[in-house]
């Protein structure tokens, strides 16, 4: 029986059993077991398996990479080539992009990424068209731009966010609040801090006997699903934001678009007619987190043409010197930062500060 064939049998199975207490515990090993074939599917077992096809691969340059993924003929590279300037092939028939295109934008003084996918179509996950290898360059993205018709939205959207899903690629939410650890022995030791509406412990000891784990300690500090226990089990699922973008809005009517304006995650605009680009900037530089610092050499002002751009949560001055460079680190005495994350302008400061966004550095060597 090939992958698939197995695939859509426990799909199958798992549409035909009803959901209540006493199926809680089947359900919860099928989608255990689901978990496995998919990742098999994704990362085939044996050799080398089959080159990654010409041109995925792009080297990551910049502060923050974007993707844009969508079904075909959305307007990804319409809005590609608007934003960035980078001629990726436009015509009206599908599948006009083959292979990632890559364009950089400036922006607040970041060095943004973009990359053009191509299309995706349904059972890209189980290995149609070229879809393997698009989601597998969507997992190293800081943020996905998915790209919909505002004519057919919502179908398209459910559908990209079961093929990304099933590539352990999670939108939009945060790591499931689950301690896991393996140990030798001592079996399976399980606690949870507050009440569960899914998960006994039979249900837990099931999942990962699937997984060939009989002694670890698992602790459930949030009410959790099997599906979160499977992806901390899994433990190559990839956590990134995600905004809807709503192109062709010239083909609606302004009822519509206030309607459209609600939806959560969501920027409406027209590739085309370049509208509501400073919008979707905006959002953009919300999701990406980024934080600028600017340098201050020895009694000149600052330099806030060409900030120091550093990813969320690596934020501390020695990030800071190792962007710059390595060697820096050792010569490093102290620094003075004038900015919001300091209580005076200028204070002193250790390796070990954590610089906040538009702070401004000054570095002293030894």
């Amino acid at each position: 029986m090939s992958l698939l064939a197995k695939i859509a049998e426990i799909e199958n199975e798992m549409a035909r059993t009803q959901k209540n207490k006493a199926t809680a515990h089947h359900l919860g090993l099928l989608k255990a077991r689901l978990a496995k074939l998919r990742r098999e599917l994704i990362t085939p077992k044996g050799g080398s398996g089959g080159g990654t096809g010409e041109g995925f691969d792009v080297a990551k340059t910049g502060d923050a990479r974007i993707g844009f993924v969508g079904f075909p003929s959305v307007g990804k590279s319409t809005l590609l080539s608007n934003l960035a300037g980078v001629y990726s092939e436009v015509a009206a028939y599908e599948f006009t992009t083959l292979t990632t295109v890559p364009g950089v934008i400036r922006y607040k003084g970041a060095k943004i990424q973009l990359l053009d996918l191509p299309g995706i179509i349904e059972g890209a996950k189980d290995g149609k068209g070229r879809g393997r290898q698009v989601i597998a360059v969507a997992r190293t993205c800081n943020l996905i731009l998915i790209v919909l018709d505002v004519l057919k939205p919502l179908g398209h959207k459910k559908l990209i966010e079961h093929e990304l899903e099933g590539f352990g690629i999670r939108l939009n939410k945060q790591p499931p609040n689950i301690g896991f650890k393996k140990k030798d022995k001592g079996g399976i030791n399980f606690t949870a801090t507050c009440a569960q509406s899914e998960l006994d412990g039979e249900t837990v000891k099931s999942i990962l006997s699937e997984y060939k784990i009989h002694n670890a300690d698992i602790t459930l500090r949030s009410d959790s699903t099997a599906d979160d226990l499977i992806d901390v089990v899994e433990g190559n699922r990839v956590y990134i934001p995600c905004i809807y973008v709503l192109n062709k809005i010239d083909q609606i009517s302004i009822e519509e678009l206030d309607v459209i304006y609600k939806i959560p995650h969501c920027v409406p605009i027209s590739a085309h007619h370049r509208w509501n680009f400073d919008d979707l900037l905006e959002k953009i530089w919300d999701y990406l987190h980024l934080v600028r610092i600017y340098t201050k050499p020895k009694g000149q002002l600052p330099d806030y043409t060409a900030p120091v751009v550093l990813p969320d949560g690596k934020t501390a001055v020695e990030d800071f010197c190792l962007k710059i460079h390595k060697n820096l680190i050792k010569e490093f005495k102290y620094a003075l930062v004038w900015g919001s994350s300091v209580k005076h302008n200028p204070q002193k400061v250790g390796k070990d500060h954590v610089l906040e966004d538009e702070d401004v550095i000054q570095l002293v060597k030894k």
